[in-house]
């Protein structure tokens, strides 16, 4: 990480800041919200390290103010440290294993400064831990930025052990420059209130949870937020957990916002919200992308909050610069990147309802896209999946009883969509796909049965009423399945819709043999015709290549295809060779799937997906489509007001701060597409007496049509432990 780089940094942030600057302001002073680094980039990295101080450093710009949880040792050192007891965060246990407990109190700085720090929140990467120390509050002060933010805790504590904070903090005040101090503790802020110099240093008041009581008003914090002009005497701003200022309702949706940032500003009073972390399960209604929430509380039209306190700065830090002010009907498209949706916006509502493709088309998809599936009377219709367990109430109807095995789709007894009438499919419930349930996500409950779903005919008239689409996506699979076992056409009973279509159409398939009868049947062209690889792969021969383009002029491949990674980090410092190789053929090229929720990003992307698809959008190997299934993301970020000015992220150096012992070897590369995995026999001919209902043995090498989501690090599967981040 040269110098070099730095630079450059400094002045890709000054345009952003530019930008930022010359908009209005509901903020109190009419600046932009300040950004505060909890404990550095600890998000990412362990709280309050060097490594994760410097993250913020290279990811975001010197205006980002630097946060330290300050603690005193037992011969008055000040440290940064997030906790009272070290042993959360650290090896201070594997260092001193004959101790009864382990406060900062209990050791002085030397015997501190050989413990390494570690990541205290146990969901996340682990393979950082042991690799930087604890930092004397000097050394951070050092680190570079122009703001620093002290936030002292537990006063008392320390007075019980016969050392005075409030001497400590006025005396590092007379050689530091100290933007901030926040504090739970009434008392403490009135003790050093005459000697802080408010033009220099802010003190802010830090609420605790609203049932909590303090101790010197005996008052619970709820009371406390009501009584502003108290406050204001002993602070010039507030700290408050972000809950104060958008409620949440015990389903975890947004209440009306209440009106304490702007009864504070009223008061004269700074208003700064904490526990922002896009690892953690916030509301619904921001569809797991966390720059979503930020602009909540500062693009909402009515107030803005002063500032962040976030574990992941790089993203407040980009909403207040790129995204916030931003006239989403005005703003032009900066990035030439075609969006398509995933059975609509299906992380929002069911895939493949009217709902799903009516907000993907509010929310600026170019190409809508059907799954499409065959009804036992042979109608085609839109639907993300063939098993009508995975999208509908089936299983809990009376056509229960339908269940049947497909071995050449997938294992076990499922209920299918040739196995019930349009009629009967039209009675069914959708249910929204929650594809990481696994790790606790869910997708908006309250829209999980809402919509319903459209006939391939009904699928075609949406271009007709919304100008703003370029065209459809129809994709196909299972075609050799449905002829022999079905007797069934759907190349035939699609072909036969499309003679009323009027927009611009394409084919999808991981079937050669099927793009070659739309090909051949419906002399379509190579370039309505979209070949899907349906693995992850590592490169892509010569003859595959010219296979391909014998009859497709578009390819989809996966987003590891790109960029593969393990153990949530990538370790390659470029993307492999996939995309260069099949665009210089002359294919374009489409990656999917790019969605909101935080365990589908390597950490390289700091868990914001607007960070992924940037990378995507904006590497050196450009790609022509993404598809996804939160298409407001990437439609919001085409419009960004500091494209091109962003430093762009590097993948694979995330490595080179991991513990080697921790960490472990990488993984074989993915496999490479031959011509063999291309070629496909043609279509059989439709049975038109289907076989009796016997389940047919399963064929060797049958490819995956389904293949379940796989995240590489095991750690991230417990992310339920973090629901609800609460900054201790």
């Amino acid at each position: 990480m040269a110098s070099t780089r730095m630079v450059f940094l400094i002045l890709i942030n000054f345009f952003i800041l530019q930008t930022a600057s010359s908009s209005s302001w509901q903020t109190l002073t009419g600046k932009p919200p300040v950004v505060v680094a909890r404990g550095g980039f600890s998000g990412l990295l362990p709280d309050s390290s060097n490594n994760a101080y410097d993250m913020v450093k290279l990811t975001t710009s010197p205006d980002v103010t630097l946060w330290c949880d300050l603690q005193l040792t037992k011969d008055g050192a000040g440290i940064c440290f997030p906790n009272l007891n070290l042993d959360n965060a650290s090896n201070v246990k594997d260092v001193y294993p004959n101790h009864k407990e382990w406060l900062s109190v209990g050791f002085t700085w030397k015997e501190l400064s050989t413990v390494t720090l570690k990541q205290g929140v146990f969901s996340r990467l682990q393979i950082f831990d042991d690799v930087s120390y604890i930092l004397l509050i000097e050394e951070v002060a050092k680190l570079g930025t122009s703001g620093l933010w002290l936030n002292i805790q537990h006063s008392d504590f320390y007075t019980q052990h016969n050392l005075s904070m409030r001497n400590f903090v006025l005396s590092l005040s007379t050689h530091m420059k100290i933007n901030f101090i926040s504090s739970p503790d009434i008392s403490f802020l009135k003790s050093v209130k005459k000697d802080v110099k408010p033009i220099n240093t802010k003190l802010i008041f830090r609420f605790l949870s609203q049932d909590q009581i303090d101790p010197f008003t005996n008052q619970s914090y709820a009371s406390l937020a009501k009584n502003l002009t108290f406050i204001k005497t002993f602070a010039s701003g507030i700290l408050v957990p972000k809950y104060y200022i958008w409620p949440l309702s015990s389903d975890l949706y947004l209440q009306p916002h209440t009106s304490l940032v702007t009864d504070a500003h009223r008061q004269g009073l700074q208003v700064f919200a904490s526990e922002f972390a896009n690892d953690a399960v916030s509301a619904y209604n921001y569809s797991y992308d966390p720059t979503n929430e930020y602009l909540y509380f500062i693009d909402n039209g009515n107030f803005s909050v002063d500032g962040f306190l976030s574990d992941f700065p790089v993203t407040p830090y980009r909403a207040i610069n790129c995204f916030s002010h931003l006239d989403k009907k005005k703003a032009k498209k900066q990035a030439n990147i075609t969006i398509i949706s995933k059975d609509g916006a299906s992380g929002d509502f069911s895939g493949g309802t009217d709902l799903a493709y009516e907000k993907a088309i509010r929310d600026g998809v170019d190409f809508i896209d059907c799954s499409v599936q065959m009804s036992k009377d042979k109608i085609p219709f839109c639907m993300s999946s063939i098993d009508l367990m995975n999208s509908t109430n089936v299983f809990y109807t009376s056509f229960r009883s339908l269940m049947s095995r497909a071995p050449e789709i997938q294992q076990g007894s499922r209920i299918f969509t040739f196995s019930l009438t349009m009629s009967e499919i039209q009675t069914l419930k959708p249910v929204i796909s929650n594809p990481h349930r696994v790790y606790g996500l869910f997708r908006n409950p309250r829209n999980k049965n809402l919509g319903k779903f459209l006939t391939l005919s009904e699928f075609l008239l949406l271009p007709n009423r919304y100008s703003s689409l370029s065209g459809i996506l129809i994709k196909i699979e299972y075609a050799a399945y449905l002829a022999t076992h079905q007797g069934i056409s759907i190349v035939d009973a699609v072909l036969d819709e499309l003679k009323r279509a009027t927009s611009q159409v394409l084919i999808q398939s991981t079937d050669k043999a099927v793009l070659m009868e739309f090909k051949e049947k419906g002399k379509m062209t190579n370039e309505e015709l979209v070949y899907a690889v349906d693995e992850d792969i590592h490169d892509v021969t010569d003859s595959a290549i010219k296979d391909i383009k014998s009859f497709a002029g578009s390819i989809v491949i996966s987003k590891k295809s790109v960029v593969p990674y393990s153990e949530g980090i990538t370790r390659l410092e470029k993307e492999t060779d996939v995309v260069p190789r099949l665009r210089s053929s002359g294919l374009r090229v489409y990656v999917e799937t790019f969605s909101n929720e935080f365990i589908t990003q390597p950490y390289d992307f700091f868990s914001d997906p607007t960070v992924e698809i940037d990378y995507f959008v904006r590497a050196d190997n450009e790609i022509d489509g993404i598809i996804t299934d939160f298409p407001a993301t990437t439609s919001r970020y085409i419009k960004n007001q500091c494209y091109s000015k962003m430093e762009q992220i590097r993948t694979g150096e995330l490595v080179s701060l991991a513990n080697p012992e921790i960490l472990s070897p990488a993984e074989a590369p993915y496999p490479l597409l031959l011509d063999s995995n291309v070629t496909e026999p043609p279509l059989p001919e439709v049975r038109s007496q289907p076989p009796a209902p016997a389940p047919a043995p399963a064929k060797a090498n049958v490819k995956s049509k389904a293949k379940a989501v796989q995240v590489s690090s095991t750690v991230r599967a417990m992310v339920v432990l973090v629901s609800i981040f609460i900054v201790v």
